[in-house]
């Protein structure tokens, strides 16, 4: 019998993915399913990057790159950077990396031990509890309630730090919620972290193109307080619907960045050429895409609360930004994986159940978005049927 490390028993998954499998094998069997449970734009990836990615493998960009990234990539990425948030930012500190879950299981791994004690949202990412537990560290869990919108408090966050607390995780806009925290609350945290220096912060910002109504990205890399301590996760999977491409990057703290890379040499030794050409040409060519991506998916937010809210035991909140709505569920009297099941199977729409994000997750279910408009009305009407039997 094989004896695997202890810590495989703590490493949970991603349901989206489990999700995803289930209503592929539900449509080979020849049920029509309609997927909004998978967090990933419907929209090819625009032109001008994927010509920029055959160039590059004309041109020859054949080989390895340096382990952190080619350097006109970390230019670019800090350029960008400085255009947004009026930070100047070494791109020495950048580490280019196979999508943003690397970033997450790098700063986790290297803060996380027997002892230690990290706080996450909850409902989160579910990668963020799953490698906190597989490092042996305690998480500690961060609700984020829909009575604020599902943003979190500062003073929610500040009262969890003991002695213990290594690293803070924190996400805005949110998945699975779709919550945008305000400046206000970002400039709190700031400011009462200013009593905490040695604690690390991993501000996942990989959504911070896609607001709505007003609401602002405020990113931690505009306070100077945060410059040292900063983990900053941001990629191209979601503005520029590049998931398959896998090139997410970060911001480092000077004391972590080669750590980072050591590790990174250790695991994937480098992302592949084409794509973080790709990644340049995502940066600095035109935006109209990223623009008219965004307005769909504001038309599509839009309907599927209305709708949802029009829903037989379901309530909805506005999200704020990312492409997620995350309804109550309550008012049906099924649990949020009973829920999940149920759509699934009778109705044939896929949907992730909330406590796959962590256990403040019960009573809600995720829906992507990230679909056409005439699937989503689609499926809206299904449920319907469906609940009202």
């Amino acid at each position: 019998m094989i004896t695997l490390a202890e810590g495989m028993g703590r490493l949970g998954t991603e349901t989206a993915f489990e999700v995803l499998a289930r209503a592929e094998a539900l449509k080979q069997q020849g049920k029509d399913i309609i997927n909004l449970g998978i967090g990933q734009p419907d929209f090819r990836t625009p032109d001008h990057i994927v010509e920029a990615a055959a160039k590059a493998l004309r041109d020859g960009a054949h080989g390895y790159t340096p382990a952190n990234g080619i350097l006109p990539l970390r230019e670019a990425i800090a350029g960008e950077w400085a255009t947004r948030y009026k930070a100047k930012v070494d791109p020495g500190r950048i580490l280019v990396v196979p999508g943003g879950k690397v970033t997450m299981f790098f700063a986790i791994s290297m803060l996380g031990e027997k002892g230690a004690e990290i706080i996450y949202p909850n409902p989160g990412f579910p990668i963020y509890e799953s490698v906190i537990k597989w490092t042996g560290a305690t998480p500690v869990p961060l609700p984020l309630l829909e009575k604020n919108g599902f943003a979190f408090k500062a003073e929610d966050v500040l009262q969890r730090i003991t002695p213990r607390t290594r690293l803070i995780i924190i996400n805005s806009p949110a998945n699975p919620t779709g919550g945008v925290t305000p400046r206000k609350e970002i400039e709190k945290l700031v400011q009462g972290l200013e009593k905490f220096p040695d604690i690390v912060v991993m501000s996942d910002e990989i959504y911070g193109r896609i607001v709505y109504d007003g609401n602002e990205h405020v990113s931690l890399l505009e306070f100077p307080s945060m410059k040292d301590r900063l983990i900053l996760l941001d990629g191209f999977s979601k503005t520029y619907a590049m998931t398959g491409w896998r090139v997410g990057y970060a911001l480092w703290p000077k004391e972590m960045i080669e750590g980072a890379t050591r590790l990174a040499v250790n695991c994937h030794s480098c992302v592949n050429a084409a794509s973080q050409w790709a990644g340049i040409a995502a940066l600095q060519g035109p935006q109209d895409a990223v623009d008219a991506m965004c307005k769909a998916f504001d038309e599509r937010r839009r309907y599927i609360v209305g709708a949802l809210n029009q829903t037989p035991g379901f309530r909805c909140v506005e999200p704020g930004g990312a492409f997620y709505a995350f309804p109550n569920i309550e008012g049906t009297g099924m649990t949020a994986k009973q829920a999940q099941t149920k759509l699934l199977e009778e109705a044939g729409v896929a949907t992730v159940a909330g406590t796959s994000f962590g256990a403040h997750g019960e009573g809600y279910i995720r829906f992507s978005y990230a679909n056409s408009l005439d699937n989503i009305k689609e499926a809206i009407r299904r449920i319907g049927d469906c609940l009202r039997g």
